[in-house]
């Protein structure tokens, strides 16, 4: 294996504290602990979830998998992302479901997160990390509905733990009939 490659790749250890910081940050969503989610991310963050759509196939690419790439299913700035937040945003939405009359959190859903699929290497900027997240969703008077996505983040490793710097969501869906995607992915 080439040297470069393997320099990517997390020991054992470093690899465990990654996926105890992700159930760590899962329980603190569900136990509805916002604040505290909070400080996991940097200042400076940016948590985006680009609109999907099904693409038109391109028959160039026929017989290559760009054919199936992904990326395709995305607007690529021609259509505004679900969602575009940053620290301010996101602390102005953990304040906001405090308030009675939020109804999106007034009664307030049970989650339950479910983070698999983890895996994570060094980049120039900290620890990047792909997850897939499967969030179960409990609203009295509502239907219960099971959210999937996949995640990729950028960790930075600081003197006062890990903390998110990017997070983009992308969720499975290309007509959102959930009730809101008002949660934290």
């Amino acid at each position: 294996m080439n040297d470069s490659v393997e320099e990517k790749f997390l020991s054992l250890e470093e690899y465990h504290r990654i996926c105890q910081f992700y159930y760590t940050e899962a329980r603190l969503l569900d136990e509805r602990k916002y604040q505290q989610w909070l400080g996991l991310l940097t200042e400076n963050v940016a948590y985006v979830m680009p609109a999907r759509h099904v693409p038109i196939l391109d028959p160039a690419l026929r017989e290559t998998e760009a054919l199936l790439d992904i990326s395709q299913d995305t607007s690529h700035g021609l259509q505004a992302p679900l969602r575009d937040d940053n620290y301010f945003t996101l602390s102005i939405r953990v304040m906001r479901s405090f308030k009675m009359n939020s109804w999106t959190d007034n009664p307030p859903p049970r989650t339950t997160r479910l983070v698999s699929n983890i895996e994570a290497q060094y980049a120039p900027e900290g620890v990047e990390t792909y997850s897939n997240v499967a969030i179960a969703y409990s609203r009295s008077g509502r239907d219960n509905v099971i959210y999937t996505a996949r995640r990729q983040d950028m960790l930075r490793i600081t003197e006062n733990g890990i903390k998110i710097a990017r997070r983009k969501v992308m969720l499975d869906w290309n007509i959102i009939e959930a009730p809101s995607i008002g949660l934290f992915f």
